[in-house]
């Protein structure tokens, strides 16, 4: 009767979009918890205090929710049709992260996690919570321990069919089902590629990653100004950062055609040009980002990362959209204009 019950929860996963679906013991991350704590203690997480401020409770499931039994690890793929890496050297066009192009996974990921659960509900009466990336909750650890893939060592998610495209929900339920076997084995070998391809090296040993230098942390969680010695390293990078997931070998197994197709992306994302982004106020940066997951971030934050983008791109025609910022209130903007206008007088 259990094995039914997961089958049948795992081909309903299927007809809701998921890619893959596992299910592990809620209370089987305990390692992860520990390398958490010491990820934590060296300050690896820069400024995002919310991960230490619950940080016992991302550390494990069950201080989350002390009647969890379960957990449920479900994927998304929201592989991509073209190479990432394709606009690399188009310096007037800001790059944007290909999890960002699309509709918000945010939604699309946990409509389909509350679709699942009122499946599950209905078959077995139980209690349930889902989490997508809002919560403290681990989900790369759980994923793994429910055997959908392992975690790199850029720290995601890699599937031997998937790939590391991948959005990754959880739901945690009372009922206690049987946990499948983990990945087998950890397949990234001796490969060096993601280590070899980040712009800032900020993946460390021990599979690690330090916030502070990764150019994903400091366009969208960074308020401030983005260290100098960093700046040029993010070339026209205005949202994110796929280097590490674009070199990754093991995507070549994720195929566009399984993406989910809320997360296809929209044209005007896919290579905004910069001038037309360093035209944006609040009002219209809301229109053009509306349901994004980059409308969180703010116009302000966007500006500063399209004048960085600006100001590596050599462009001196850029100089026109960069002047108005010198006299930005917001000293964070005003700042970064500067910068940018320095370097393309320079040119």
């Amino acid at each position: 009767m259990a094995e039914d019950l997961k089958q049948a929860i795992r081909d309903e996963a299927a007809r809701l979009g998921f890619a893959a679906c596992g299910f592990a013991r809620a209370d089987a991350i305990e390692p992860a918890g520990a390398d958490l704590r010491q990820w934590l203690q060296a300050g690896h997480h820069g400024t995002m205090g919310w991960m230490e401020s619950r940080a016992e409770q991302r550390a494990s499931p069950n201080a989350l929710w002390s009647e969890a039994k379960s957990a449920i690890a479900l994927a998304m793929s929201y592989a991509p049709a073209s190479d990432p890496l394709a606009l690399a050297d188009e310096g007037g066009v800001g790059r944007i992260s290909v999890y960002a192009q699309g509709g918000d996974y945010h939604k699309t990921v946990k409509n389909g996690l509350k679709a699942l659960a009122r499946f599950i509900v209905e078959r077995a009466p139980s209690e349930l919570k889902v989490f997508v990336d809002t919560a403290p909750v681990m989900e790369k650890p759980l994923a793994e321990a429910a055997g959908i893939g392992w975690q790199g060592k850029h720290t995601n998610l890699v599937s031997r069919e998937h790939g590391s495209w991948l959005f990754l929900g959880i739901i945690l339920t009372s009922l206690d089902l049987e946990a499948d076997p983990p990945e087998p084995a950890y397949h990234c070998g001796s490969c060096t590629a993601c280590l070899d391809a980040c712009p800032t090296s900020a993946i460390g040993p021990a599979h690690r990653i330090d916030a502070r230098k990764c150019i994903s942390y400091l366009t969208i969680e960074h308020e401030g100004p983005i260290p100098t010695e960093l700046r040029e390293a993010i070339g026209n990078r205005i949202y994110g950062c796929d280097d590490c997931l674009a070199v990754c070998p093991w995507n070549r197994f994720a195929e566009a055609a399984a993406a989910h197709r809320a997360f296809l992306p929209r044209a005007e994302l896919a290579a905004p040009r910069l001038a037309d982004l360093l035209e944006l106020d609040d009002s219209s940066f809301r229109e053009m980002f509306a349901g994004s997951p980059i409308k969180r971030i703010g116009v302000k934050r966007m500006i500063r990362n399209c004048l960085i983008a600006a100001g590596n791109s050599g462009d001196p025609v850029l100089r026109e959209s960069v002047r108005p910022h010198l006299a930005s209130a917001d000293p964070v903007v005003a700042e970064a204009a500067g910068w940018a206008m320095e370097r393309l007088q320079a040119r």
